[in-house]
């Protein structure tokens, strides 16, 4: 299944977890990187990209019609996901988005 499938979806569409900006979308995604911190190397090193560059792609990839998903392994040895589904969708145009943005948002944001 493509994350973009997800618009499908429609009796899980919660209007709060339904965003209409970008920043909004990735201020969640910044809240489950924090509660979900990422494993650390042994020598100390990360072992993925940090907080800051990762919301800054997903800040322009959502901008831009994509799709973002953080998955990685936490510090407790879990694989932890989190994605947000951009609506319009770049990749599935003819999928309308579930909760529309009312006519006074801008109409190339983030659900």
């Amino acid at each position: 299944m493509m994350t973009g499938h997800w618009l499908l979806r429609r009796t899980q569409t919660a209007a709060g977890r339904t965003w209409t900006r970008a920043p909004e979308a990735v201020e969640w995604l910044k809240e489950w990187y924090a509660d979900n911190p990422p494993a650390v190397r042994e020598d100390g090193r990360p072992t993925c990209f940090g907080v800051d560059a990762k919301a800054a792609h997903a800040i322009e990839a959502l901008a831009r019609g994509k799709d973002v998903a953080w998955v990685y392994w936490t510090a407790t040895g879990s694989l932890t996901a989190s994605t947000v589904v951009a609506c319009p969708n770049r990749h599935h145009p003819g999928i309308p988005c579930p909760l529309p943005p009312t006519e006074h948002e801008e109409a190339n944001d983030v659900a």
